[in-house]
Formats: structure tokens, C-alpha cells, sequence
């Protein structure tokens, strides 16, 4: 059985990839922060349909706590799976909020800066020692990071956003040797619980983003979800140091 670490695993898109991956034969561990009956649910979901699945508590922007987290991941794959060792990583856990650039503070830039881009850069850091040969590493950018998708508003997130793209390139070279794929996918406007809710609290700006979409509708996490699980798979083992754009067409 193969093993996942999922980040960001009690809603949207990390519930998505976590139940996708799930249904493809891999034991999963998802993570939460402040929303445990969120990633219970997501482990009852996947248990329910015979998965294996486990919820652990972890704040992406809080890079001090990851050796304790890699013990406790460590742990788990003993004690529920009789492995020493894991073969995919999603760096997924987010957050996304609008600020014009001369209205970002230090205080928004540094908090994206340690979740968005040091949180997955350390944490795959401090798991790289459990990370199999052969395994595959999938982080998720955003499509304001590419040029397509360039919306006032997004500065920082998709300055941080970018920084993981290229992280990921390097990922890809340096791991290359253990045959460790690394990639990233770009979703697009995809309904989730981004900057608390935005789409049910301004339901007036979903009718301009389907009418820019090329497949006229707003992105659902299992749009995205889907798109994770496979590039993890053996089907995409010759695809590496990719960022992927997932959008349905935005912008084109």
C-alpha cells in the first residue's frame, strides 16, 4: 500500500485529493489546524468506502513544530500500516485573501510568506528522510501566479504562490537522482473555503469568472482533487518539475 501526507486535509481541495488519492489504494494521512470535525469527516468518508485514513493536527505557518510533526507521521505509518517509510506528499494547506498592494501590511506578507512558501519548503524538508525513492511530491500554487491569471488584489499570495512554482522546479532537479517526481497544478477560481468563504459572502463575483472560463463554471474542489491524485500516480511518472494550470480554461 502506498502511503500520502496531504496538508490542508478538512475541506475543499486537500478533502478532495485526500478522498481521490484514497480511492486509488493509498493509506492516507491529512492534516488539519482549526478545523478537526472537518478532517474527521473527510477520515469517516474515506473509511466508509474501506479506505484508510488518519487526521493530524499541524499549523503549516508554524515551521518550529515540524520535527514533532515528522515523529508523529512516523508513528502512524508503523502503527497503522507496518511501513518506515511514505511515497507522496501534497503541500496543499493554504490561505488566500484579497489586499491591494499599497494596502498590504508587513504583518499579511510575512503570514503569507510562512504558510504559503516556508511551511511547504521546511515541511517537505523535514519529511524528505521518510519520502521513498520513487515517490512524488504535488504542491498547489495558484493560477494569479501565472500570467494568465494576474488580478489586482494578489500580490503577495501570488508573489508566495510563484516562489512555490520555482520551488518545485527545484525539487524536481535535486531529488531527481532518488527518482522522486515533483510537480505543481495551478487551480483556478475553484469553490472552497478561501478568504473565509469569499464566494458565498460575494456571490456577485462568480457570474464574470464563469463568463472568463472557457468551460463556463466555477472550479469544484473534486475539479482539482482528481487532478492530484493522478499526477501522483504511476500514469504521470514521466511528468516532473511541472506547474500545471488546473482552471477550465480562465482567461484563455
Amino acid at each position: 500500500m502506498k502511503i500520502a501526507v496531504i496538508t490542508g486535509g478538512s475541506s475543499g481541495i486537500g478533502r478532495s485529493a485526500a478522498i481521490s488519492i484514497a480511492e486509488r489504494g493509498a493509506g492516507v494521512i491529512l492534516t488539519y489546524n482549526a478545523h478537526a470535525d472537518g478532517a474527521e469527516e473527510t477520515v469517516a468518508t474515506i473509511e466508509g468506502n474501506a479506505g484508510s485514513a488518519v487526521a493530524v493536527p499541524l499549523d503549516i505557518g508554524r515551521s518550529e513544530d515540524f520535527t514533532g510533526f515528522a515523529e508523529r507521521v512516523n508513528d502512524v505509518i508503523r502503527e497503522r500500516w507496518q511501513r518506515t517509510t511514505l511515497d507522496y506528499l501534497v503541500n496543499n494547506a493554504g490561505f488566500g485573501q484579497m489586499s491591494m498592494f499599497e494596502d498590504t501590511t508587513e504583518e499579511l506578507y510575512d503570514q503569507f510568506h510562512q504558510v504559503i512558501l516556508k511551511g511547504p519548503y521546511f515541511l517537505t524538508q523535514s519529511l524528505l528522510p521518510m519520502l521513498a525513492d520513487g515517490g512524488a511530491i504535488v504542491n498547489i500554487t495558484s493560477n494569479s501566479a501565472i500570467n494568465t491569471g494576474v488580478s489586482a488584489g494578489y500580490s503577495a499570495y501570488a508573489s508566495m504562490k510563484a516562489g512555490l512554482a520555482m520551488l518545485t522546479r527545484y525539487l524536481a532537479k535535486e531529488l531527481s537522482p532518488r527518482g522522486i517526481r515533483a510537480n505543481s497544478i495551478a487551480p483556478g477560481a475553484t469553490r472552497t473555503r478561501i478568504d473565509h468563504d469569499a464566494f458565498d459572502r460575494f456571490p456577485e463575483v462568480i457570474p464574470p469568472l464563469v463568463e472568463n472560463t472557457a468551460l463556463g463554471r466555477l472550479g469544484e474542489p473534486d475539479d482539482i482533487g482528481k487532478v492530484i491524485a493522478a499526477l501522483l500516480s504511476d500514469e504521470c511518472g514521466w511528468i516532473t518539475g511541472e506547474n500545471i494550470e488546473v482552471s477550465g480554461g480562465l482567461n484563455l
